[in-house]
């Protein structure tokens, strides 16, 4: 029953972690926008690193850390996972920064990046983690409820489409490394890991796109982030986005099956539309509305216990 309970406080902290998202879409998009793709990746996972380095230091004085690190296998074990989630992180949004630079529509982005609800669990049946019937008919839904939410008029695929499913691999990718290493190590500190390494990774893209490798391109840079309307969106992504929400992610996927953990943050399309409509007046059509029921319906039958889960 104790299981039972700390499952399900752990399901609602990875739907607070799609909420979170799905408010921060606004921010991504303008904050890549006024300053670059990359240096807005770079940028926002620095400081998603260093607001956890407060709170690593406050929850260690108060002694509620539970997997502090001690030995070198500790750390050892600690970096690796740190290490191991920031590259697939840095991967991840990087291929699909690149996807909505090259031309892919914000509809694409959204559906293909999702697509990771499918990897997942065909990835997963490599590492013997198996899912109930429920939860791959979940599954179906979700993906037609996200064609329904995102996608308008004609689907095709482009070479800009194709990175968004590496994009949607990586995040996969991510997901199961996080299921591997939530469980053994110090969750706030996994995440301040990650941030560093993802922050670090993405400013070799930055320097090469945004700054355009040359003088004339970082003075010709430079000046947009003297703007304090750019800086609103970098701080609310690189403190709720990242420092608060990938954090719940890793502390919510422990002891959450990786695919119903996937499924849960596929509600990030969802709450972003809502956010939509709620906070930017904007319309909500008949087949959306659809699209957000039949997301949130998929979430459900996931978790509700068959079989040998239910006894």
């Amino acid at each position: 029953m104790k299981n039972v309970g700390k499952k399900g406080r752990n399901s609602l902290l990875l739907v607070l972690t799609a909420f979170i998202w799905g408010i921060a879409f606004v921010a991504q998009s303008t904050g890549g926008d006024a300053v670059g793709p990359y240096t807005f990746n770079c940028i926002r996972s620095i400081i998603g690193g260093i607001v956890l380095v407060p709170v690593i230091k406050l929850l260690d004085g108060l002694h509620l850390t539970k997997k502090k690190p001690v030995s070198s296998e500790d750390w050892k074990l600690l970096l690796t996972g740190g290490i191991a989630c920031g590259i697939a992180l840095s991967v991840a949004s990087n291929l699909q920064q690149m996807g909505i630079y090259m031309g892919s529509s914000a509809g694409n982005a959204g559906f293909l990046t999702a697509c990771y609800m499918l990897i997942v669990p065909v990835l997963g049946l490599f590492l013997k983690k198996k899912c109930g019937w429920n939860v791959w008919l979940g599954i179906v839904i979700a993906v037609g409820g996200l064609y329904l939410l995102c996608i308008h008029g004609a689907f095709s695929i482009r070479f800009s489409d194709i990175l968004l499913l590496l994009c949607a691999l990586s995040f996969a990718v991510h997901i199961l490394v996080i299921d591997h290493f939530a469980i053994q190590v110090d969750g706030v500190r996994m995440s301040c890991i990650q941030f560093i390494v993802s922050g670090v990774l993405s400013a070799i893209p930055m320097f090469f796109v945004d700054m355009k490798h040359s003088v004339s391109g970082i003075a010709a840079w430079a000046p947009a982030l003297t703007e304090p309307s750019a800086w609103i969106p970098i701080l609310y992504a690189g403190v709720l986005s990242c420092g608060v929400a990938y954090t719940l992610q890793i502390i919510g996927q422990q002891g959450v099956n990786p695919t119903v953990a996937s499924l849960i943050m596929s509600l990030e399309s969802v709450f972003s539309v809502l956010a939509g409509w709620v906070l930017l007046g904007e319309k909500l059509s008949g087949r959306e509305i659809l699209g957000c029921v039949l997301i949130f319906g998929a979430v459900v039958l996931a978790q509700v216990p068959i079989g040998e889960r239910r006894k």
